[in-house]
């Protein structure tokens, strides 16, 4: 049990440099060893996880969000309310202001280029919480459209809504599902609306085939990765704290199932997280 919370070696470098698509830099994963964000952005590169996209999804986060791109041109951003924050903040009355406060964070600096992660979870959040929920998404959505920033979804448990959603208020131009948790009938869905998927550790685990299903049906230039650090560790280090530079875990794995290369995965996963996002990222 001690060493529980101890960070994994690196893995082998990757032959192509890649992108983490989703990235929690100011989330402690709870580790003996502290991992702050110049030593993860190193380790990262190390491996060849060359540019990371960082999200913050509650006020706070969204804030060390914009100042950190100005220390990292490695880095572009995301930001949000989570939708598991937004009952309290609809409780308290407080929603219309902390979504100003995102759409001025959002306008602030030229690699914020997304809006996100945002969506339903109703793993978290009990009935009494989804209109909550539903309404700041909406909001989300006009929002990415109107400043033409990139959409990034987060759906648990909620497919069905989250894919009805889109359909009533048009799916954004360019939108990324974080995370990807469906199976093959929803990942041909999320596809038919002209998503990115992103798969996260959560495809090497051994009890989730569906979302092995879901990347088989996937384009190859639909095709994200991402890590979700700190949380959603890839095999075979699950369960302790995930960083950028385990992504090789995941990418291998990916490509083994896809029966490709994995040069050709990287450079697939790459060149989607540009078209994904847009725009230049520096080095």
């Amino acid at each position: 049990m001690a060493d529980a919370h101890k960070r994994p070696a690196a893995p082998e470098p990757l032959p192509s440099p890649v992108v983490d698509n989703h990235c929690h830099l100011d989330i402690d994963g709870g580790e003996a060893e502290s991992l702050p964000a110049a030593a993860a952005l190193e380790a990262a590169a190390a491996v060849g996880v060359s540019r990371v996209v960082q999200i913050g999804c509650d006020l706070h986060s969204a804030r060390w969000t914009r100042e950190i791109l100005d220390e990292y041109d490695q880095l572009i951003g995301g930001v949000s309310l989570h939708p598991n924050e937004t009952p309290h903040l609809v409780e308290t009355g407080k929603l219309d202001e902390a979504l100003h406060e995102i759409e001025t964070i959002a306008t602030s600096h030229e690699r914020i280029r997304a809006i996100g992660e945002t969506g339903l979870d109703y793993y978290r959040t009990g009935e009494q919480g989804r209109a909550a929920q539903h309404e700041s998404f909406r909001a989300h959505i006009d929002m990415a459209k109107r400043l033409d920033k990139t959409l990034v979804i987060h759906d648990r448990d909620a497919h069905g809504d989250v894919l009805d959603v889109l359909d009533e208020v048009g799916t954004p131009e360019r939108t990324v599902m974080h995370c990807f948790s469906g199976d093959a009938e929803f990942a041909r869905a999320y596809l038919d609306r002209g998503c990115w998927l992103s798969f996260s550790g959560v495809v090497t685990f051994k009890n989730a085939p569906n979302v092995r299903d879901a990347l088989h049906v996937t384009p190859m230039d639909r095709i994200l990765v991402e890590t979700d650090a700190p949380f959603l560790t890839p095999a075979p280090h699950r369960g302790k704290p995930n960083a950028s530079y385990l992504l090789p875990h995941t990418l291998r794995m990916m490509a083994d199932a896809l029966d490709c290369e994995l040069e050709e995965l990287c450079r697939a996963t790459d060149a989607n997280t540009e078209a994904a996002y847009g725009g230049t990222w520096g080095s």
